[in-house]
């Protein structure tokens, strides 16, 4: 959400998301990133968000404004903090140094060449590169590639991302989708990001929420069926079985610890 808009500041606080992403960076004009500064500051240290969680998108440290965009976070109640443009573990660990907190989680904005390229090397540097954040809008104008409907031009970034994360046990948030509008195009983009692997999606707009929440989460008939899948595992172990079957499908431990797996993330979303 832009830091300029006041109006957004307040509406966040009602709006049905896992996270609040308030920005000072490309959301916010130049002659507007003071003013968006003291907002964000402010409804930050108000709170009254409730479960969400709260991070700030700084700006770099490299440009006019990054220093006192981490300087006016000092004290104020933060869930994490955005890094733009991470190329390096050098950059998250200057600010580190400037936020002097051990208690704010780094979120990393993925979007140049560089920073795809040395992701691995990023985060296994980086304890404090908590979540992974796709920017696949700048992402794809570094590559001088264009935006299509199948995103084939990002995909073996996208890839490289969900790697990493699962790798070193971060969570991957897919890039934003700029059609704000067309909630179809959003919702196959959310279904394509959720296959992948990606645990969310970075959204620019209140009304894409209730897509993305519905893709992301667990559906009845997922829950159904990983309880079923436990249920035929439990009984192959009490007859000594090292496998079950299941609607004519194999049943191993690995479709076990997934099933676990959605019925832990259905528990913690209700």
């Amino acid at each position: 959400m832009p830091g300029a808009n006041a109006r957004a500041l307040e509406k966040s606080r009602e709006l049905p998301a896992d996270a609040l992403i308030f920005d000072l960076e490309d959301a916010v004009a130049p002659d507007a990133k003071s003013r968006a500064r003291a907002q964000v500051a402010a409804a930050v240290a108000a709170g009254g968000f409730g479960r969400r969680e709260v991070v700030v998108r700084i700006n770099a440290l490299d440009t006019p404004w990054g220093e006192d965009d981490v300087a006016a976070l000092h004290g104020v109640p933060l869930d994490g903090v955005l890094v733009p443009k991470v190329e390096s573990a050098t950059q998250i660990e200057a600010v580190c140094a400037r936020l002097g907190r051990s208690d704010v989680p780094i979120w990393i904005v993925v979007e140049t060449p560089k920073g795809v390229l040395a992701l691995e090397s990023i985060v296994r540097e980086s304890p404090r590169a908590d979540v992974l954040v796709m920017g696949t809008s700048d992402l794809v104008k570094a590559l001088r590639a264009r935006h299509t409907i199948a995103r084939d031009e990002v995909l073996a970034s996208l890839q490289r991302c969900v790697l990493v994360a699962r790798a070193y046990d971060r969570a991957a948030l897919d890039g934003v989708h700029l059609d704000f509008k067309n909630l179809d195009s959003l919702r196959a983009a959310c279904v394509q990001a959720r296959d992948l692997g990606f645990d969310g999606k970075t959204l620019i707009h209140p009304t894409q929420i209730d897509v993305a929440n519905e893709v992301f989460a667990p559906s009845a008939d997922d829950v159904a069926s990983a309880r079923k899948i436990i249920a035929v595992w439990q009984e192959a172990q009490r007859q000594g079985k090292g496998v079950a079957v299941l609607d004519g499908r194999l049943i191993e431990n690995l479709h076990v610890a997934e099933a676990e797996r959605v019925l832990a993330f259905a528990a913690r979303l209700g």
